[in-house]
């Protein structure tokens, strides 16, 4: 599958992780898409001995094909539940982990 295919917020998450290339980004899921209706974050890590500190390069580029660590984190999301939030842990400008919150009652 190529990003071009992704529906629009699926593209738009693609892009965040190059942009970040190492950090998370936080958000809430509708639908096994990100919701962007609701706020969102990102926290960026900076390595301070130097390296690959800025968005990918790879971020220019229209059009590729999804590597399977992009294939697995909508999988992920596809199985949430409307409204979890979500945190996605880049490396390389790739998810690398999701953690997902979930609520749970007082005993």
């Amino acid at each position: 599958m190529n990003k071009k295919q992704l529906p629009k917020r699926k593209q738009w998450l693609v892009r965040q992780c190059q942009l970040i290339n190492f950090g998370r980004i936080a958000l809430y899921v509708v639908r096994g898409e990100p919701d962007l209706s609701r706020p969102w974050h990102t926290r960026r890590s900076v390595k301070l001995a130097g390296g690959e500190n800025g968005p990918r390069r790879e971020g220019d580029i229209a059009d590729f094909e999804l590597r399977k660590e992009h294939v697995a984190l909508f999988d992920q999301l596809s199985s949430l539940t409307d409204g979890q939030c979500v945190r996605i842990e880049v490396k390389h400008g790739l998810p690398f982990l999701i953690e997902i919150e979930q609520d749970h009652e007082a005993a």
